[in-house]
Parts: C-alpha cells; sequence; structure tokens
C-alpha cells in the first residue's frame, strides 16, 4: 500500500513534466466543481451533497493517469475528453454522481460495463471490494488494464467482451455502473443484480435526448426506475444493440 500512494503521489506532477503544486491544485478545482455542479442540479438529482467517501476516492484517484498524452493539460478539467476509439473519459461530475448513486458499500462487488481508460473502475475500487469491468475494445481494454495494474489498483478485473450480457459467472452483483447509452436497460443486467441493488445506467439513442436512470431491484426481485438527470454518453454497442430492432 505505501508504494501504491507514493506511486501515486510521484506521478501527481514531475512524471508528467508538470509542477506538482500546480497539479494538486488542478484536482481541487476539479473537486470544487463538482461540489459546484451539485448544487445547480440539487433539484433535478435529489441531494445537496455526494457522500463524502465518494469525494474522498475521486480526490485519490488521479485522472491524468487515464487521459491520452494529448490530454494531460486538460486532465482536471471538468469535462468529458476523448481517449481514442471513438471513446471518451466522462465528465468528473457524472462519475462522481453514478457512482454516489451506485451507492456502494465496502464488501460489494460491482460490475462496470464499459472499462474505457480505467477511471471510472479506479474510482469504485476505492470504495468496494471487488469491480468486475468489461470492455468491448480490445485496444482499450488492454491499455485499461496496464494502467490499473501499474497503478496498484489490483481489486479491479478487466475483461475484453460484450457488456450486454453483462458477467454471469461472477453474478449476482451488489451493483451494476454502466458508461455507455443503452437505447434500453439490457434484461441481462437487470437478472444478473441482488435483490436490493442498484444499476445505474444512461439510456436514450446517440444525438437524441438521453437520461441517466436509477434501478433499484428489491427483496422481492421487483424493480423500480426513476429518471435522474439528462446526460450525453457515447452509445452502448454490441451485437444485440447493433440489430435493427434495438437500435430504436
Amino acid at each position: 500500500m505505501a508504494g501504491r500512494i507514493k506511486s501515486l503521489i510521484g506521478s501527481l506532477g514531475p512524471a508528467i513534466g508538470r509542477p506538482l503544486g500546480l497539479r494538486i491544485s488542478e484536482h481541487e478545482n476539479m473537486l470544487r466543481e463538482i461540489r459546484q455542479d451539485v448544487e445547480y442540479t440539487q433539484t433535478l438529482i435529489g441531494k445537496t451533497a455526494l457522500s463524502a467517501n465518494v469525494m474522498a476516492a475521486m480526490k485519490e484517484v488521479p485522472r491524468h493517469e487515464f487521459v491520452t498524452p494529448e490530454q494531460l493539460e486538460q486532465a482536471y478539467a471538468n469535462r468529458p475528453l476523448p481517449i481514442g476509439e471513438g471513446q471518451t473519459i466522462s465528465q468528473p461530475y457524472i462519475v462522481a454522481l453514478m457512482t454516489d448513486l451506485l451507492a456502494p458499500k465496502p464488501n460489494d462487488v460491482v460490475l462496470e460495463v464499459g472499462t474505457g481508460s480505467g477511471y471510472q473502475a479506479a474510482v469504485l475500487s476505492r470504495l468496494v471490494s471487488k469491480v468486475y469491468s468489461l470492455e468491448i475494445l480490445e485496444r482499450l481494454s488492454q491499455r485499461a488494464r496496464a494502467v490499473l495494474t501499474r497503478l496498484g489498483y489490483d481489486n479491479v478485473e478487466c475483461r475484453c467482451g460484450n457488456g450486454y450480457y453483462g458477467w454471469p459467472e461472477e453474478a449476482p452483483f451488489d451493483g451494476i455502473l454502466v458508461t455507455a447509452a443503452a437505447p434500453n436497460i439490457p434484461q441481462p443486467l437487470v437478472d444478473q443484480l441482488k435483490p436490493g441493488a442498484r444499476l445505474v445506467i444512461p439510456v436514450g439513442l446517440p444525438g437524441l435526448h438521453q437520461e441517466l436512470l436509477l434501478l433499484e431491484k428489491d427483496a422481492a426481485g421487483h424493480t423500480r426506475t426513476r429518471s435522474v438527470i439528462d446526460v450525453i454518453f457515447v452509445p452502448l454497442t454490441g451485437e444485440p444493440l447493433a440489430r435493427p430492432s434495438g437500435e430504436g
């Protein structure tokens, strides 16, 4: 653990040619902007502040490690950034909000659909026992796995695969978080939720209206869903979603 913390501290500045103090200042400014966005959207999201544990995880994870070299100057900007392959690393406010909505607990085992850069998985890893993360694009999956391993996030397991189907051999999960927009909520993911668990997912079509949904499964297996806030995400891809009948 001490070695990992030392590595993270070192990576905040000199390793990428920026003063440590400046990198820390940028990170702190990102956290302030997240809090401001929560205030601006409190009537929509139904809360005036995010969990202290979630904010602590956002403070711990070095976002600049998960962006491309071309985006290093913008690593702590409170907005999405391109990571290649037509994908993005999500806006920090949205990462924090989705994590908070999942209501993660220390002993939880959670599934992330859409590893991307690995940033959301790293944030979740600070809050739960185990993260299983699926990414359909091989190059992104390999890159994220390498970064997470280098930084010592050893409770994250990455796999290249179609997230629509989830990870049935490791199910059921205490929570599922999806980082790409589906035209509807994939039933396999609902089926892989434990009773009492939550699914956080953006739903909608590319270029059209999308909303962040929170689905909760009760002890009897019944589900209820509520819309939290309008969002813009890249589309969830995979064979069931590519068929004309699944495009909506």
